[in-house]
């Protein structure tokens, strides 16, 4: 994704405020369609079995409010000192990200091994989740200010312009992430769906898993990464 990045990124001349407002628009509402992002939600989104549109798309909002509690945090000191994260931290945030998703994964499969979500089977309590959404997008946070924050604030010369465009930056790739968990989890609500998650459930555990083992593998360099 960060070949992507780097184009929008390339579009700001860190000067003209309207141009840098559009490409932090631009970069934050494509940056919620990471791989790794959209994998973490959906999972915990799809732990729920699908019954709420209402509930994913709180989850997706409060993994966007961490991700921008995480950027503001570790990207203010970039803007105002170029005090960046050391790798081993940064790396150690993507390992912890791919961990997570590990995690989430082996609770679907747990939870759809007990007939969880078999049709007309009861929803369980969604606290725990908005939790699990917040800590995943502190994590995330981390990574993204290293990652494709600094694309962005490369290109901004001014402190307060790059304030500014931080801000833009998390708040777009919250409501992304917002809106995209709504739209799965108006997905998965519909009857049809529902009726079937029971047969879903196994393969997108298990597709979650393996991309969580990949993704944090990719963070020690073992695999490479391809996107």
């Amino acid at each position: 994704m960060f070949g992507l990045d780097n184009r929008i990124a390339g579009l700001s001349n860190g000067t003209t405020l309207l141009v840098v407002v559009a490409v932090s628009v631009l970069l934050g509402l494509r940056h919620a369609g990471d791989p790794d992002h959209l994998t973490a939600v959906t999972t915990m989104i799809a732990s729920r079995g699908g019954r709420a549109t209402r509930q994913a798309a709180r989850l997706g909002l409060t993994w966007g409010l961490g991700h921008a509690t995480s950027l503001f945090v570790f990207g203010i000191p970039v803007v105002l000192y170029s005090a960046y994260l050391p790798r081993a931290l940064q790396d150690a945030a993507e390992t912890t990200v791919g961990c997570l998703i590990v995690v989430l994964a082996l609770v679907l499969l747990a939870r759809w091994r007990r007939g969880r979500y078999r049709f007309g089977a009861h929803a369980h309590p969604k606290g725990r989740n908005h939790w699990q959404a917040y800590a995943i997008g502190l994590v995330h946070g981390m990574g993204g200010t290293a990652g494709v924050g600094l694309l962005l604030l490369a290109t901004i010369q001014s402190r307060p312009l790059a304030i500014v465009a931080l801000a833009l930056f998390a708040s777009c790739t919250a409501i992304s992430m917002t809106l995209l968990s709504m739209g799965f989890g108006l997905a998965l609500s519909a009857d049809l769906a529902r009726r079937s998650f029971n047969r879903i459930a196994p393969a997108l555990g298990v597709a979650s898993l393996g991309f969580g083992i990949w993704y944090a593998l990719g963070a020690q360099g073992v695999v490479p990464y391809v996107f």
